[in-house]
Protein backbone atom coordinates (compact mmCIF):
# COMPACT_ATOMS: atom_id res chain seq x y z
CA UNK A 1 0.00 0.00 0.00
CA UNK A 2 2.81 1.95 0.43
CA UNK A 3 4.13 1.75 -3.32
CA UNK A 4 0.61 2.94 -4.51
CA UNK A 5 0.42 5.81 -1.96
CA UNK A 6 3.10 7.12 -3.29
CA UNK A 7 2.09 6.20 -6.88
CA UNK A 8 -0.69 8.15 -6.34
CA UNK A 9 0.37 10.93 -4.80
CA UNK A 10 2.99 11.32 -6.98
CA UNK A 11 0.72 11.33 -9.69
CA UNK A 12 -1.36 13.77 -8.33
CA UNK A 13 1.47 16.49 -7.01
CA UNK A 14 2.49 16.31 -11.12
CA UNK A 15 -0.64 17.29 -12.31
CA UNK A 16 -1.04 19.52 -9.23
CA UNK A 17 1.63 21.71 -9.96
CA UNK A 18 1.71 21.88 -13.73
CA UNK A 19 -1.97 22.32 -13.57
CA UNK A 20 -0.70 25.86 -11.01
CA UNK A 21 2.17 26.80 -12.61
CA UNK A 22 -0.15 27.16 -16.17
CA UNK A 23 -2.79 28.86 -14.54
CA UNK A 24 -1.14 31.26 -12.52
CA UNK A 25 0.57 32.58 -15.93
CA UNK A 26 -2.88 32.74 -17.20
CA UNK A 27 -4.34 34.49 -14.74
CA UNK A 28 -0.70 36.95 -14.25
CA UNK A 29 -1.32 37.94 -18.29
CA UNK A 30 -5.13 38.91 -16.94
CA UNK A 31 -4.53 40.62 -14.36
CA UNK A 32 -1.70 42.97 -15.70
CA UNK A 33 -4.90 44.34 -17.83
CA UNK A 34 -6.08 45.54 -14.98
CA UNK A 35 -2.99 47.72 -14.02
CA UNK A 36 -2.05 48.38 -17.90
CA UNK A 37 -2.17 51.96 -17.35
CA UNK A 38 -0.01 52.10 -14.19
CA UNK A 39 2.16 50.21 -16.15
CA UNK A 40 2.24 51.11 -20.20
CA UNK A 41 3.68 54.15 -21.84
CA UNK A 42 5.52 55.18 -18.17
CA UNK A 43 8.97 54.65 -18.54
CA UNK A 44 9.30 52.10 -16.19
CA UNK A 45 12.34 49.74 -15.89
CA UNK A 46 12.08 45.60 -15.78
CA UNK A 47 13.00 45.74 -12.36
CA UNK A 48 9.92 47.83 -11.23
CA UNK A 49 7.57 45.95 -13.15
CA UNK A 50 8.91 42.39 -11.97
CA UNK A 51 8.53 43.92 -8.44
CA UNK A 52 5.48 44.71 -9.34
CA UNK A 53 4.41 41.15 -10.74
CA UNK A 54 6.24 39.54 -7.61
CA UNK A 55 3.97 41.21 -5.27
CA UNK A 56 0.96 40.80 -7.32
CA UNK A 57 1.15 36.65 -7.85
CA UNK A 58 0.30 35.67 -4.19
CA UNK A 59 -2.78 37.81 -4.84
CA UNK A 60 -3.96 35.21 -6.93
CA UNK A 61 -4.29 32.59 -4.79
CA UNK A 62 -7.52 32.40 -3.58
CA UNK A 63 -8.44 32.41 -7.13
CA UNK A 64 -5.90 30.07 -8.67
CA UNK A 65 -5.47 27.35 -6.10
CA UNK A 66 -9.63 26.01 -5.79
CA UNK A 67 -8.97 25.98 -9.39
CA UNK A 68 -5.81 24.25 -9.33
CA UNK A 69 -7.13 21.31 -6.87
CA UNK A 70 -10.10 20.51 -9.03
CA UNK A 71 -8.00 20.55 -12.32
CA UNK A 72 -5.60 18.19 -10.62
CA UNK A 73 -7.50 15.97 -9.23
CA UNK A 74 -10.19 15.70 -12.17
CA UNK A 75 -6.67 14.42 -14.27
CA UNK A 76 -5.53 12.34 -11.68
CA UNK A 77 -8.89 10.16 -11.14
CA UNK A 78 -9.77 10.58 -14.43
CA UNK A 79 -6.63 9.29 -15.88
CA UNK A 80 -6.64 6.33 -13.34
CA UNK A 81 -9.98 5.47 -14.41
CA UNK A 82 -9.60 5.54 -18.54
CA UNK A 83 -6.25 3.28 -17.77
CA UNK A 84 -8.40 1.12 -15.79
CA UNK A 85 -6.22 1.24 -13.04
CA UNK A 86 -9.16 1.94 -10.63
CA UNK A 87 -10.70 -1.42 -11.83
CA UNK A 88 -7.52 -3.08 -10.95
CA UNK A 89 -7.40 -1.15 -7.64
CA UNK A 90 -10.83 -2.44 -6.95
CA UNK A 91 -10.34 -6.02 -8.05
CA UNK A 92 -7.81 -6.33 -5.48
CA UNK A 93 -9.99 -4.75 -2.64
CA UNK A 94 -8.84 -1.17 -2.72
CA UNK A 95 -11.75 1.20 -2.18
CA UNK A 96 -12.42 4.45 -3.57
CA UNK A 97 -11.36 6.14 0.02
CA UNK A 98 -8.84 4.25 0.60
CA UNK A 99 -6.80 5.14 -2.80
CA UNK A 100 -7.50 8.48 -1.73
CA UNK A 101 -6.20 8.19 1.69
CA UNK A 102 -2.66 9.89 0.61
CA UNK A 103 -4.21 12.74 -1.00
CA UNK A 104 -6.58 13.34 1.93
CA UNK A 105 -3.88 14.02 3.92
CA UNK A 106 -1.95 16.28 1.52
CA UNK A 107 -5.40 18.52 1.18
CA UNK A 108 -5.78 18.50 4.43
CA UNK A 109 -2.35 19.79 5.15
CA UNK A 110 -2.67 22.09 1.66
CA UNK A 111 -5.52 23.57 3.71
CA UNK A 112 -3.54 24.43 6.69
CA UNK A 113 -1.20 25.77 4.53
CA UNK A 114 -3.46 27.76 2.61
CA UNK A 115 -5.39 29.63 5.40
CA UNK A 116 -1.46 31.05 6.93
CA UNK A 117 -0.68 32.14 3.35
CA UNK A 118 -3.75 33.60 2.96
CA UNK A 119 -3.13 35.48 6.64
CA UNK A 120 0.09 36.38 6.45
CA UNK A 121 1.52 36.28 3.22
CA UNK A 122 -1.46 37.81 1.09
CA UNK A 123 -1.77 41.20 3.36
CA UNK A 124 1.97 41.83 2.95
CA UNK A 125 2.01 41.63 -0.66
CA UNK A 126 -1.11 43.89 -0.98
CA UNK A 127 0.47 46.14 0.87
CA UNK A 128 3.93 45.70 -0.86
CA UNK A 129 1.83 46.37 -4.17
CA UNK A 130 0.11 49.00 -2.79
CA UNK A 131 2.87 51.36 -1.42
CA UNK A 132 5.27 50.10 -5.03
CA UNK A 133 2.34 51.93 -6.92
CA UNK A 134 2.35 54.85 -4.87
CA UNK A 135 6.12 55.13 -4.63
CA UNK A 136 6.25 55.14 -8.62
CA UNK A 137 4.35 58.78 -8.25
CA UNK A 138 7.11 59.45 -5.66
CA UNK A 139 10.15 58.46 -7.24
CA UNK A 140 9.45 58.91 -10.80
CA UNK A 141 6.22 61.62 -10.90
CA UNK A 142 6.81 61.31 -14.64
CA UNK A 143 4.77 58.22 -15.07
CA UNK A 144 1.32 59.57 -13.84
CA UNK A 145 1.87 61.67 -17.20
CA UNK A 146 1.73 60.41 -20.43
CA UNK A 147 2.84 62.20 -23.56
CA UNK A 148 0.43 64.19 -25.91
CA UNK A 149 -2.52 63.47 -23.79
CA UNK A 150 -4.15 65.86 -20.76
CA UNK A 151 -3.21 63.35 -17.71
CA UNK A 152 -5.95 64.02 -14.55
CA UNK A 153 -4.86 65.39 -11.28
CA UNK A 154 -7.87 65.58 -9.81
CA UNK A 155 -7.09 63.55 -6.13
CA UNK A 156 -4.84 66.22 -5.46
CA UNK A 157 -7.15 68.48 -4.21
CA UNK A 158 -5.83 71.34 -6.73
CA UNK A 159 -7.93 69.74 -9.70
CA UNK A 160 -5.63 70.52 -12.72
CA UNK A 161 -5.07 68.68 -16.31
CA UNK A 162 -1.40 68.43 -17.37
CA UNK A 163 -0.49 67.74 -21.11
CA UNK A 164 2.98 67.48 -22.41
CA UNK A 165 4.80 67.00 -25.84
CA UNK A 166 7.76 65.52 -24.60
CA UNK A 167 9.64 64.01 -21.57
CA UNK A 168 13.48 63.20 -21.71
CA UNK A 169 16.13 63.30 -19.12
CA UNK A 170 16.55 61.28 -16.11
CA UNK A 171 13.74 59.94 -14.70
CA UNK A 172 11.76 61.36 -17.37
CA UNK A 173 11.94 64.46 -15.20
CA UNK A 174 12.14 67.35 -17.95
CA UNK A 175 9.11 68.18 -19.87
CA UNK A 176 8.82 70.19 -23.06
CA UNK A 177 5.60 72.41 -24.21
CA UNK A 178 3.60 72.20 -20.90
CA UNK A 179 0.24 72.90 -20.91
CA UNK A 180 -1.95 73.22 -17.35
CA UNK A 181 -5.72 73.71 -17.17
CA UNK A 182 -6.34 74.60 -13.57
CA UNK A 183 -9.95 74.30 -12.14
CA UNK A 184 -11.63 75.83 -9.23
CA UNK A 185 -13.83 74.05 -6.64
CA UNK A 186 -16.98 74.33 -8.90
CA UNK A 187 -14.87 72.49 -11.17
CA UNK A 188 -14.84 75.32 -13.55
CA UNK A 189 -11.70 75.71 -15.69
CA UNK A 190 -11.01 79.26 -15.22
CA UNK A 191 -6.88 79.17 -15.30
CA UNK A 192 -4.68 78.06 -18.24
CA UNK A 193 -0.79 78.37 -17.98
CA UNK A 194 1.76 77.45 -20.58
CA UNK A 195 4.92 76.94 -20.45
CA UNK A 196 8.04 76.12 -22.83
CA UNK A 197 10.07 73.81 -20.55
CA UNK A 198 9.34 72.27 -17.58
CA UNK A 199 11.05 70.02 -14.67
CA UNK A 200 9.48 67.38 -11.93
CA UNK A 201 11.39 67.86 -8.80
CA UNK A 202 10.36 65.07 -5.96
CA UNK A 203 11.64 62.83 -3.20
CA UNK A 204 10.89 59.36 -1.60
CA UNK A 205 10.83 61.44 1.83
CA UNK A 206 8.20 63.61 0.98
CA UNK A 207 4.85 63.85 -0.46
CA UNK A 208 4.52 67.32 -2.41
CA UNK A 209 6.03 67.30 -5.71
CA UNK A 210 7.97 70.51 -7.35
CA UNK A 211 6.82 71.41 -10.89
CA UNK A 212 9.06 73.85 -12.09
CA UNK A 213 7.80 75.57 -15.81
CA UNK A 214 10.04 78.36 -17.36
CA UNK A 215 9.71 80.81 -19.79
CA UNK A 216 5.81 80.62 -19.70
CA UNK A 217 2.09 83.00 -19.81
CA UNK A 218 -0.19 82.81 -17.29
CA UNK A 219 -3.94 83.35 -17.79
CA UNK A 220 -6.73 83.39 -15.43
CA UNK A 221 -10.55 84.65 -15.93
CA UNK A 222 -11.93 86.80 -12.90
CA UNK A 223 -14.88 86.01 -11.64
CA UNK A 224 -16.64 89.20 -10.00
CA UNK A 225 -19.11 89.23 -7.11
CA UNK A 226 -20.90 92.02 -8.79
CA UNK A 227 -23.51 90.89 -11.90
CA UNK A 228 -22.72 94.57 -13.26
CA UNK A 229 -18.65 93.61 -13.82
CA UNK A 230 -19.24 89.88 -14.47
CA UNK A 231 -20.38 91.33 -17.53
CA UNK A 232 -17.32 92.77 -18.91
CA UNK A 233 -15.46 89.62 -18.41
CA UNK A 234 -12.13 90.63 -17.18
CA UNK A 235 -9.27 88.59 -17.23
CA UNK A 236 -5.66 88.45 -15.92
CA UNK A 237 -2.21 87.97 -18.22
CA UNK A 238 1.72 87.50 -17.29
CA UNK A 239 4.38 86.42 -18.59
CA UNK A 240 7.34 84.43 -15.99
CA UNK A 241 10.59 83.39 -16.39
CA UNK A 242 10.04 81.00 -13.24
CA UNK A 243 7.02 79.49 -12.15
CA UNK A 244 6.71 76.93 -9.51
CA UNK A 245 4.06 74.62 -8.58
CA UNK A 246 3.48 72.58 -5.45
CA UNK A 247 1.39 69.14 -5.94
CA UNK A 248 0.55 67.53 -2.58
CA UNK A 249 0.26 63.55 -3.82
CA UNK A 250 -0.43 62.52 -0.45
CA UNK A 251 -3.75 63.41 -0.83
CA UNK A 252 -4.22 61.46 -3.74
CA UNK A 253 -2.19 58.45 -2.33
CA UNK A 254 -5.22 58.72 0.33
CA UNK A 255 -7.67 58.68 -1.77
CA UNK A 256 -6.93 55.76 -4.03
CA UNK A 257 -6.61 54.32 -0.74
CA UNK A 258 -10.42 55.19 -0.04
CA UNK A 259 -11.39 54.35 -2.97
CA UNK A 260 -10.08 50.74 -2.82
CA UNK A 261 -11.21 50.50 1.20
CA UNK A 262 -13.88 47.57 0.02
CA UNK A 263 -11.74 45.72 -2.15
CA UNK A 264 -8.12 46.24 -1.05
CA UNK A 265 -7.40 47.66 2.58
CA UNK A 266 -9.10 44.68 3.78
CA UNK A 267 -6.75 41.87 2.29
CA UNK A 268 -4.05 44.28 4.03
CA UNK A 269 -5.09 42.46 7.09
CA UNK A 270 -4.39 39.32 9.16
CA UNK A 271 -7.27 37.93 11.06
CA UNK A 272 -6.28 39.36 14.05
CA UNK A 273 -6.46 42.91 12.82
CA UNK A 274 -9.81 42.17 11.29
CA UNK A 275 -11.21 41.06 14.32
CA UNK A 276 -9.99 44.17 16.22
CA UNK A 277 -10.96 46.36 13.61
CA UNK A 278 -14.68 44.67 13.48
CA UNK A 279 -15.05 45.47 16.85
CA UNK A 280 -13.66 49.32 16.83
CA UNK A 281 -15.85 49.90 13.63
CA UNK A 282 -18.90 48.09 15.14
CA UNK A 283 -18.83 50.83 18.26
CA UNK A 284 -18.11 54.08 16.14
CA UNK A 285 -20.85 52.66 13.80
CA UNK A 286 -23.05 52.74 16.45
CA UNK A 287 -21.76 55.79 18.45
CA UNK A 288 -22.41 57.62 14.81
CA UNK A 289 -26.35 56.63 14.70
CA UNK A 290 -26.82 57.06 18.65
CA UNK A 291 -25.11 60.81 17.92
CA UNK A 292 -26.96 61.44 15.13
CA UNK A 293 -30.32 60.26 16.35
CA UNK A 294 -30.12 62.27 19.80
CA UNK A 295 -29.28 65.22 17.47
CA UNK A 296 -32.69 64.96 14.89
CA UNK A 297 -34.33 64.29 17.90
CA UNK A 298 -33.25 67.70 19.82
CA UNK A 299 -33.67 69.65 16.76
CA UNK A 300 -37.15 68.36 16.24
CA UNK A 301 -38.38 68.59 19.90
CA UNK A 302 -40.49 65.32 19.10
CA UNK A 303 -40.28 62.85 21.95
CA UNK A 304 -39.54 65.08 25.04
CA UNK A 305 -38.26 63.37 28.25
CA UNK A 306 -40.02 63.62 31.28
CA UNK A 307 -38.00 64.94 34.30
CA UNK A 308 -38.48 62.70 37.09
CA UNK A 309 -40.40 63.76 39.73
CA UNK A 310 -39.28 64.36 43.19
CA UNK A 311 -41.20 61.93 45.45
CA UNK A 312 -39.77 63.69 48.85
CA UNK A 313 -42.93 64.32 51.57
CA UNK A 314 -40.99 68.05 51.76
CA UNK A 315 -41.30 68.61 48.56
CA UNK A 316 -45.05 67.68 48.44
CA UNK A 317 -45.99 69.55 51.52
CA UNK A 318 -44.84 72.71 50.02
CA UNK A 319 -45.67 72.72 46.68
CA UNK A 320 -49.69 71.88 47.04
CA UNK A 321 -52.37 71.92 44.22
CA UNK A 322 -54.45 74.22 46.36
CA UNK A 323 -51.88 76.77 47.05
CA UNK A 324 -50.85 77.25 43.16
CA UNK A 325 -54.56 77.36 42.03
CA UNK A 326 -55.00 80.97 41.54
CA UNK A 327 -51.37 81.56 40.44
CA UNK A 328 -51.39 78.81 37.19
CA UNK A 329 -53.01 79.80 34.08
CA UNK A 330 -53.93 75.98 32.49
CA UNK A 331 -53.38 75.74 28.90
CA UNK A 332 -56.58 75.62 26.77
CA UNK A 333 -55.21 74.61 23.28
CA UNK A 334 -54.79 70.67 23.18
CA UNK A 335 -54.79 70.04 19.00
CA UNK A 336 -52.32 71.41 16.85
CA UNK A 337 -55.36 72.45 14.74
CA UNK A 338 -56.39 74.50 18.01
CA UNK A 339 -53.08 76.25 17.80
CA UNK A 340 -53.20 77.47 14.50
CA UNK A 341 -56.72 78.59 14.84
CA UNK A 342 -56.05 80.84 17.46
CA UNK A 343 -53.10 82.71 15.48
CA UNK A 344 -53.35 85.69 12.89
CA UNK A 345 -53.21 84.32 8.84
CA UNK A 346 -50.07 85.82 8.61
CA UNK A 347 -48.63 83.75 11.73
CA UNK A 348 -50.06 80.73 10.30
CA UNK A 349 -48.27 81.60 7.47
CA UNK A 350 -45.03 81.97 9.32
CA UNK A 351 -45.75 78.79 11.10
CA UNK A 352 -46.32 76.61 8.47
CA UNK A 353 -43.24 78.24 5.84
CA UNK A 354 -40.69 77.62 9.22
CA UNK A 355 -41.82 74.04 9.58
CA UNK A 356 -41.25 73.38 6.43
CA UNK A 357 -38.21 74.28 6.32
CA UNK A 358 -36.95 72.66 9.53
CA UNK A 359 -38.61 69.52 8.00
CA UNK A 360 -36.91 70.18 4.71
CA UNK A 361 -33.28 70.85 6.22
CA UNK A 362 -33.66 67.68 8.49
CA UNK A 363 -34.70 65.48 5.87
CA UNK A 364 -31.42 66.55 3.59
CA UNK A 365 -29.50 65.85 6.75
CA UNK A 366 -30.73 62.65 7.14
CA UNK A 367 -30.27 61.85 3.43
CA UNK A 368 -26.71 62.66 3.56
CA UNK A 369 -26.48 61.10 6.53
CA UNK A 370 -27.71 57.74 5.30
CA UNK A 371 -25.20 57.53 2.55
CA UNK A 372 -22.40 58.17 5.09
CA UNK A 373 -24.05 55.23 7.47
CA UNK A 374 -24.36 53.26 4.68
CA UNK A 375 -20.98 53.50 3.43
CA UNK A 376 -19.20 52.74 6.79
CA UNK A 377 -21.88 49.65 7.31
CA UNK A 378 -20.55 48.44 3.57
CA UNK A 379 -16.95 48.96 5.26
CA UNK A 380 -17.69 47.06 8.58
CA UNK A 381 -19.42 44.37 6.33
CA UNK A 382 -16.62 44.06 3.63
CA UNK A 383 -14.45 43.21 7.06
CA UNK A 384 -16.52 40.82 8.43
CA UNK A 385 -16.62 38.92 4.75
CA UNK A 386 -12.26 39.06 4.47
CA UNK A 387 -12.35 37.61 7.69
CA UNK A 388 -14.50 34.80 7.35
CA UNK A 389 -13.00 34.35 3.49
CA UNK A 390 -9.63 33.20 4.71
CA UNK A 391 -11.83 30.68 6.76
CA UNK A 392 -13.84 29.59 3.28
CA UNK A 393 -10.13 29.46 1.35
CA UNK A 394 -9.25 27.01 3.01
CA UNK A 395 -12.21 24.54 3.38
CA UNK A 396 -12.81 25.42 -0.41
CA UNK A 397 -9.54 23.29 -1.37
CA UNK A 398 -10.43 20.97 0.99
CA UNK A 399 -14.16 20.38 -0.53
CA UNK A 400 -13.10 20.58 -4.38
CA UNK A 401 -10.77 18.04 -3.96
CA UNK A 402 -13.96 16.04 -3.11
CA UNK A 403 -15.99 17.14 -5.40
CA UNK A 404 -12.89 16.59 -8.89
CA UNK A 405 -11.67 13.02 -7.70
CA UNK A 406 -15.12 11.18 -7.55
CA UNK A 407 -15.87 13.19 -10.85
CA UNK A 408 -12.74 12.22 -12.25
CA UNK A 409 -13.17 8.34 -11.62
CA UNK A 410 -17.00 8.78 -12.73
CA UNK A 411 -15.76 10.24 -16.62
CA UNK A 412 -13.00 8.26 -16.66
CA UNK A 413 -11.28 10.69 -19.22
CA UNK A 414 -7.97 12.03 -18.61
CA UNK A 415 -5.80 14.80 -20.58
CA UNK A 416 -6.72 18.24 -21.22
CA UNK A 417 -9.90 17.63 -22.69
CA UNK A 418 -13.13 16.92 -21.01
CA UNK A 419 -11.43 17.44 -17.70
CA UNK A 420 -10.57 21.09 -17.97
CA UNK A 421 -13.80 21.88 -19.62
CA UNK A 422 -15.65 20.39 -16.33
CA UNK A 423 -13.05 21.95 -13.92
CA UNK A 424 -14.03 25.37 -15.80
CA UNK A 425 -17.56 25.26 -15.66
CA UNK A 426 -17.36 24.11 -11.94
CA UNK A 427 -14.84 26.69 -11.10
CA UNK A 428 -17.04 29.14 -12.48
CA UNK A 429 -19.68 28.43 -10.99
CA UNK A 430 -18.51 28.44 -7.46
CA UNK A 431 -16.59 31.59 -8.23
CA UNK A 432 -19.13 33.66 -9.68
CA UNK A 433 -21.87 32.61 -6.92
CA UNK A 434 -18.97 33.83 -4.36
CA UNK A 435 -18.90 37.09 -6.37
CA UNK A 436 -22.50 37.76 -6.19
CA UNK A 437 -22.58 36.51 -3.21
CA UNK A 438 -19.49 38.92 -1.63
CA UNK A 439 -21.76 41.79 -3.28
CA UNK A 440 -24.50 41.33 -1.64
CA UNK A 441 -23.01 40.58 1.92
CA UNK A 442 -21.32 44.35 0.96
CA UNK A 443 -23.94 46.06 0.60
CA UNK A 444 -26.19 44.24 3.77
CA UNK A 445 -28.55 42.42 2.28
CA UNK A 446 -26.98 39.00 3.55
CA UNK A 447 -25.18 38.68 6.33
CA UNK A 448 -21.45 39.31 5.50
CA UNK A 449 -20.65 35.42 6.76
CA UNK A 450 -22.97 34.12 4.61
CA UNK A 451 -21.68 35.65 1.59
CA UNK A 452 -18.25 34.15 2.39
CA UNK A 453 -19.40 30.45 3.15
CA UNK A 454 -21.86 30.62 0.48
CA UNK A 455 -20.37 28.60 -2.87
CA UNK A 456 -18.14 26.01 -0.23
CA UNK A 457 -21.64 25.48 1.33
CA UNK A 458 -23.02 24.62 -2.14
CA UNK A 459 -20.26 22.56 -3.19
CA UNK A 460 -20.17 20.34 0.05
CA UNK A 461 -23.18 18.59 -0.78
CA UNK A 462 -21.83 18.39 -4.58
CA UNK A 463 -19.15 16.59 -3.10
CA UNK A 464 -20.91 13.92 -1.17
CA UNK A 465 -23.33 12.96 -3.37
CA UNK A 466 -20.20 12.45 -5.66
CA UNK A 467 -17.99 10.62 -4.11
CA UNK A 468 -21.19 8.25 -2.99
CA UNK A 469 -22.01 7.81 -6.59
CA UNK A 470 -18.72 7.57 -7.33
CA UNK A 471 -17.74 4.51 -4.27
CA UNK A 472 -20.98 2.70 -5.48
CA UNK A 473 -19.55 2.62 -9.65
CA UNK A 474 -22.59 4.72 -10.46
CA UNK A 475 -22.22 7.34 -13.63
CA UNK A 476 -23.20 10.69 -12.90
CA UNK A 477 -26.21 11.09 -13.37
CA UNK A 478 -28.51 8.19 -12.72
CA UNK A 479 -31.29 8.19 -14.98
CA UNK A 480 -32.03 4.60 -14.89
CA UNK A 481 -34.34 4.28 -12.15
CA UNK A 482 -36.24 7.56 -13.48
CA UNK A 483 -36.60 5.55 -16.75
CA UNK A 484 -37.47 2.50 -14.75
CA UNK A 485 -40.19 4.24 -13.01
CA UNK A 486 -41.49 5.28 -16.43
CA UNK A 487 -41.56 1.95 -17.92
CA UNK A 488 -43.66 0.90 -15.11
CA UNK A 489 -45.71 3.35 -15.23
CA UNK A 490 -46.88 2.62 -18.82
CA UNK A 491 -46.67 -1.07 -18.10
CA UNK A 492 -49.68 -0.48 -15.47
CA UNK A 493 -51.52 1.85 -18.13
CA UNK A 494 -51.31 -1.35 -20.50
CA UNK A 495 -53.08 -4.07 -17.95
CA UNK A 496 -55.37 -1.73 -17.10
CA UNK A 497 -56.76 -1.41 -20.69
CA UNK A 498 -55.89 -5.02 -21.56
CA UNK A 499 -58.46 -5.62 -17.75
CA UNK A 500 -61.01 -3.29 -19.27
Amino acid sequence: MKILDQYILRRFLYNFFSSFFILIVIFIFQGIWLFIDDLAGKGLGMVIIGKFIFYFIPTLVDKVLPLTVLLSSILTFGTFAENYEFAAMKASGISLQRGMRSLIVFVLFLGVVTFFFANDVIPKSEQKMFNLRRNIAKVKPAAAITEGVFSDFEGTGQGMNIKVDKKYGEQDRFLDNVVIHKKTKQNINNTVIKAKSGELISSEESDIIQLVLKDGHYYEDIVKKDARERRKQPFAKSNFETYTINIDISELNDQDLEEDQNITTNKMKNVGRLIKDIDSLRENNLEKVAAFSKNVVSRMGAFPQKVPQDTSKQDIELIKPENLKDTIQRDTIKTIDGFLASLEQWEQIQVMKKAQNEVSSIMNTVTSKKNELQSRYKFYNSHILSLHQKYALALSCIILFFVGAPLGAIIRKGGLGLPMVVAIILFLTYYFIGVFAGNYAKEGNIHPAIGAWLPTMIMLPLGISLTRRATADKGLVGFGHFIDRIKSLFKKKDKEAEDQ
